[in-house]
């Protein structure tokens, strides 16, 4: 049986920044990483590909230009974790043995847990930035879009970048307000939430916007089935007594975002919580009940908002307190549930949202960061990809020190 010093279960963002950067702290760890995919995807820039900032192509690598230096790539899926024989099972039936675990397994999209809407993308006028190919037909559609009924949905919390269906909407509203067509196009927004963003500082910016481009508002309203054909869309809500209220929308244009889950062998695993997700310590990254396992990224339970920046975060933490254990210590730098979604509210201006554990506010400029700006679309559209690509792949961490916990 194969076996490793350190098992990454995952290549996405977390899986290499955290192999990055234990590997520039220590380069003669035997870590070795699993992912099935021969491609890299950088999922932030989908929603600026669908806005017409630029082209997919920036956001995709090879899977093997991206491994950090010094790690080995074991191809495959886990599907079944035994954390007391300390054995990954993959989709071949291997099994790889480790000394310390680090689970980096993302979170599970559903396209087929709406009815209908897995068979309609990419034609009919329904599209999705959270997918690569998808998100350049979203494009295309706002680009041909004159007049008619534009849905943008959000499903149920938990999902990765909760900001990211709002902000296709906001980026269309900004494109059509520029070529005059936005008088002529109804903008509905229905989010299952029942607010418009989570953190409340937010709101206010966000609703000029909203008023700005005359979107409906629809909270608490569920996308349950969409009739690519037909070019209709069911919505659930509870109306003020409870009663459950279903509603049929015609779009000509529908931006649907599928609802999240657990990935299915993380959730009937030992090192699940009651939600499926890796049961970890939301401070140190550890988890609750194994000492040698380690969890980061959208996979694991800490509740922080799901997003590329916060496992920017949590890699260093990772790699500090996992290096801590295999020296005999305890972890000794903690996660303080940073998380950021720059919010492209228009063409060249964004909110540059940073928001930590219960709504803290943690900007990492001195500035008030509730308000837009041109250069938060700066950090959005140019820099965060170079520093993606660049810094937080390689191990390099700027603006993502980890803080001590103690000695």
């Amino acid at each position: 049986m194969q076996r490793h010093q350190i098992l990454v279960v995952g290549g996405g963002s977390g899986g290499l920044a955290v192999t990055a950067s234990l590997l520039k702290r220590r380069p003669s760890l035997d870590i070795a990483v699993i992912e099935p995919s021969d491609q890299h995807f950088y999922q932030p820039g989908w929603t600026m590909v669908g806005g017409g900032v630029f082209g997919a192509e920036r956001t995709v690598r090879s899977a093997a230009s991206v491994l950090p230096a010094g790690a080995k790539r074991i191809k495959g899926t886990a599907t079944a974790f035994d954390p007391e024989r300390q054995t990954v099972t993959l989709d071949d039936g291997r099994e790889v043995g480790y000394d310390y675990l680090i689970m980096a397994t993302g979170i599970f999209l559903d396209w087929n847990g709406i009815p209908g809407l897995a068979e309609a993308l990419g034609k009919n006028g329904v599209t999705s930035n959270y997918r690569f190919d998808l998100a350049p037909y979203t494009w295309k559609l706002v680009q041909e879009m004159q007049k008619g009924r534009a849905v943008f949905s959000q499903p149920p919390m938990p999902i990765k970048c909760p900001g990211a269906p709002q902000k296709g909407m906001y980026l269309s509203c900004s494109d059509w307000q520029r070529r005059g067509t936005l008088g002529q196009i109804e903008v509905q927004f229905h989010t299952a939430t029942p607010g418009l963003f989570g953190v409340a500082d937010y709101v206010p910016p966000l609703m000029k916007y909203v008023e700005r481009y005359g979107a409906k508002l629809n909270f608490g309203s569920r996308l349950t089935a969409v009739d690519g054909a037909a070019k209709t869309a069911t919505f659930a809500r509870a109306d003020a007594d409870g009663t459950p209220v279903e509603t049929v929308v015609e779009f000509d244009m529908l931006h649907a975002v599928p609802p999240q889950k657990p990935v299915a062998a993380v959730a009937q695993s030992p090192l699940a919580d009651a939600a499926g997700f890796v049961e970890v310590d939301q401070a140190t990254l550890r988890h609750t009940r194994f000492a040698n396992v380690f969890g980061l990224g959208d996979g694991c339970s800490t509740p922080n908002s799901k997003t590329a920046a916060a496992a920017r975060k949590q890699a260093p933490i990772v790699a500090v307190n996992l290096l801590a254990v295999i020296d005999g210590k305890e972890p000794r730098a903690a996660y303080d549930g940073y998380g950021s979604c720059p919010l492209t509210v228009e063409h060249g201006r964004a909110i540059l949202a940073e928001f930590g554990y219960g709504g803290k506010l943690l900007p990492s400029f001195p500035w008030d960061s509730t308000k837009v700006r041109r250069s938060a679309w700066f950090l959005k559209s140019t820099f965060i990809p170079w520093l993606y690509w660049n810094a937080m792949l390689k191990g390099r961490e700027w603006l993502a020190a980890p803080l001590e916990k103690h000695q």
